[in-house]
């Protein structure tokens, strides 16, 4: 990576005399002060420095054209407890940052002349007040000034991704495909959820990478963000699994597959799952440079309508039904989302800003509303595609007691499905100039692959 000419690039959007002032992240306490969760750095940091430690900063003077490091030197009773640590000279030297001072030193230097300071949105309680510290305000007047011309620089960067990254991104889904492989061969009858995602948890330590996000492993698959795992798998029971790794740079995966615990599929369970697949596949066929993704989610969408009126879940017209949001009680979320080196890439410094910006509003139908990506599509760009069918019982109830939608959608043909849970299916994918293509080695997905590792215990090159 060179974080450099990343620097500069960025330098290019501002006029002199602003310093751009980016903190690192620090350690964040659990529960008392030296019990800490997992050090993970600012993205945004790392992007431009590629330093991984705590309690770093770095400004970019634009009039100048240097780079600041800001931290502290290691001491001997550090080196005790935390063995050798490079220099703030050699951390310096890394990355091609041309000064380097004292954390303490950081106000000063930020306050010591008339210059504009532009600063990113922090997300970190303690990270807010270490900003609003520095500027010598309180934090909600930080917050109220953060820059958003820094904001759409930076976005508009970090958006575009290099082959380095692309490569990362790969190492990471060489790793998620392990995981998922172990997580369908732990989707068996008598096992607990919890099994399943340890499964996966022990192949991201063992390549020394954290999972990307908390593992979703369930077999309440209706339940978006379900991260109880405490179920027991039954016969019968589809194993819905949303997880991925980070790469050892911290650029992530984000796969999901939903495999059968009973060695095939239902068949209640396979004409959704392959309405579910169909739905990805022309997904797949619609990405483009100048393609808005919120299009790509509206044919989904129809996709799926049309698919459930010939189960006799839905019926009526195609457009009214699409139209008025009836397919929402099945598919209440978005197609997808950008990803790189967070796994809803750069949501902390505002999701519209990254997924719409100029020219695009998010919708506020219910289930349109929740697509994070809706602008065009653009080479360089790294996507989720991800859509899924769910059964969910307390809104079915609503719709039905309201009669929502009860034109689009035959409640007394939905009740038969309720309890089967639900199925997303979601794989990552590069723009190009082209189209798209498909990012890391290929995952299982069709039925017949499932069915057929189901019931052996080879996996084209994993597990033996």
């Amino acid at each position: 990576m060179n974080y450099k000419a990343r620097r500069n690039k960025l330098i290019e959007s501002f006029s002199k005399n602003e310093l751009l002032f980016f903190p690192g992240n620090t350690f964040s306490p659990k529960n008392y002060k030296d019990n800490y969760y997992r050090f993970r750095q600012d993205s945004t940091f790392l992007y431009y420095s590629g330093l991984d430690l705590p309690d770093l900063a770095l400004v970019i003077d634009t009039t100048t054209g240097e780079s600041h490091l800001f931290g502290n030197e290691v001491t001997t009773s550090d080196i005790v407890w935390t063995g050798w640590q490079p220099s703030l000279t050699e951390l310096a030297e890394k990355s091609s940052l041309e000064q380097v001072h004292e954390l303490s030193s950081l106000p000063e230097f930020l306050q010591e002349e008339n210059r504009s300071i532009l600063y990113l949105p922090p997300y970190r309680g303690e990270t807010q007040i270490m900003v609003a510290n520095c500027l010598s305000i309180n934090v909600q007047e930080m917050l109220d000034n953060v820059s958003v011309t820094l904001i759409d620089a930076v976005v508009a960067r970090r958006e575009i991704k290099e082959e380095a990254e692309i490569t990362e991104m790969e190492k990471a889904l060489t790793i998620t495909r392990q995981m998922h492989l172990e997580m369908l061969y732990s989707a068996k009858p008598g096992a607990t959820e919890a099994a399943a995602l340890a499964a996966a948890i022990k192949l991201a330590e063992e390549n020394q990478v954290s999972l990307a996000y908390p593992g979703i492993v369930t077999v309440d698959g209706e339940i978006l963000h379900n991260h109880h795992h405490g179920n027991v798998m039954k016969e019968g029971d589809l194993l819905l699994c949303d997880v991925g790794a980070e790469s050892p740079s911290y650029y992530a995966a984000d796969i999901t597959r939903t495999f059968p615990v009973s060695l095939t599929f239902g068949e209640q369970q396979k004409a959704i799952y392959q309405l579910v697949l169909d739905m990805l596949d022309y997904s797949v066929t619609e990405l483009r440079p100048g393609h808005p993704y919120r299009d790509v989610h509206i044919g989904a969408t129809r996709i799926m309508i049309e698919g459930l009126k010939q189960l006799g879940l839905m019926q009526g017209d195609t457009d009214a039904a699409l139209a008025a949001g009836a397919g929402a009680l099945f598919f209440p979320h978005g197609l997808g989302h950008m990803i790189g080196l967070d796994v809803h890439d750069m949501e902390n410094l505002g999701e519209d800003r990254v997924g719409y910006g100029s020219g695009y509003e998010r919708g506020d139908q219910f289930g349109i509303r929740s697509l994070r990506l809706g602008k065009e599509l653009a080479a360089g760009h790294v996507i989720t595609v991800e859509p899924g069918i769910y059964f969910i019982d307390a809104l079915t109830n609503q719709w039905e007691a309201e009669k929502t939608h009860s034109d689009f959608i035959n409640y007394s043909e939905v009740r038969k499905y309720i309890g089967l849970g639900g199925v997303r299916l979601e794989d990552n994918y590069l723009i190009t100039q082209e189209g798209s293509r498909l990012l890391g080695p290929p995952i299982p997905i069709q039925i017949e692959e499932i069915e057929f590792l189901k019931s052996t215990t080879v996996d084209f090159g994993g597990r033996a």
